[in-house]
């Protein structure tokens, strides 16, 4: 109901009476009085006069009636330890599809080989729930896919050049700007849901920890709204998820990745491979041409892009890969 309220008052910049609102919504208008306080209570800035309700300003927190389409597959936490937590206990108990798990700030955020993801106001940190009919060997598709789709989402908004890194960075002007972290549960080979966590630096400041991050506030010179992100966002992985286990991901994922024809480190707790990233396998393997020559495939690690003796490439710093 509260997103209802909100759709009327977005209508028109002038006072919308309490009567238009009782009988547009067939409520009370004692009961539109209460939902009105409630959203004052949220963040929202209403004139309440004896003439009606005019919505000054809106504050940028993605509660679930914020995406009327979605508002039932929407949950929102304000703190939450991690929402890829929140998400895997919901997948668990039989969550449908298309869940969305998103906070304000997580205490306990993670990326890749267990690493901390800081997780402060301002950010956009979210996990999505699906339930592919993929069998277990092609899953690691749908992480390419998901990094694909949201390079996409914000270069159609922002007009910015972000590309993918191997195997789940976001970076523009080699600076990192999302990271992506994928988990499933499986039954003999095939996936019965898969949480997709990310992390995206939209309106914090990660940079006093994180040197080489970067934010869309400081690309663009302007605060941007969380809630248009998302929802652009989640428009764009819904629509094309038909393709999501394609070998046509592979090709996607090739024209748009800073990490293949260059010198990188693969950081694994067992090794450390290095090489030219020459090529990625159907699976998302990333394919190492080592100093003798011969090829290796790394499935996963800590990916660092950095110059090796005898190759003349300016690759600038290494940036880890893992969120």
């Amino acid at each position: 109901m509260k997103g209802k309220i909100l759709e009327q008052l977005r209508k028109t910049d002038s006072v919308v009476s309490g009567e238009i609102l009782s009988a547009a919504l067939g409520l009370s208008r004692v009961s539109i009085w209460k939902h009105i306080q409630g959203l004052k209570e949220r963040g929202y800035e209403i004139d309440a006069t004896a003439r009606g309700y005019r919505l000054v300003k809106s504050p940028d927190i993605p509660y679930a009636w914020e995406f009327p389409e979605r508002c039932y597959r929407i949950h929102y936490v304000g703190q939450v330890d991690s929402t890829m937590k929140l998400a895997r206990k919901m997948a668990r108990k039989g969550a449908p599809a298309f869940t969305i798990v998103v906070a304000d700030t997580q205490t306990q955020g993670r990326g890749r080989m267990k690493r901390v993801w800081r997780s402060e106001k301002g950010g956009l940190y979210f996990t999505l729930i699906i339930r592919p009919a993929v069998a277990l060997i092609h899953s690691a598709r749908i992480n390419l896919y998901a990094a694909i789709i949201l390079a996409g989402t914000l270069n159609k908004m922002f007009s910015i050049d972000a590309r993918v890194k191997w195997p789940n960075d976001i970076l523009v002007q080699e600076k990192k700007l999302a990271g992506l972290l994928t988990e499933m549960e499986a039954e003999s080979d095939q996936v019965v849901f898969m949480n997709i966590g990310i992390g995206i630096n939209v309106n914090n400041n990660p940079t006093p920890h994180e040197p080489s991050a970067v934010t869309l506030k400081k690309l663009m010179g302007h605060p941007v709204s969380r809630i248009e992100l998302l929802s652009s966002f989640l428009d764009d992985f819904t629509a094309g998820f038909s393709m999501a286990t394609s070998h046509e991901v592979i090709d996607r994922w090739k024209q748009s990745t800073v990490t293949l024809n260059r010198p990188v480190e693969v950081v694994t707790p067992r090794d450390v491979t290095r090489g030219v990233a020459v090529d990625i396998d159907e699976n998302g393997g990333l394919m190492i041409q080592q100093p003798d020559g011969t090829i290796k495939t790394v499935v996963y690690g800590d990916c660092f892009h950095q110059e090796l003796p005898g190759v003349a490439m300016n690759t600038g710093t290494g940036h880890k890969c893992s969120p």
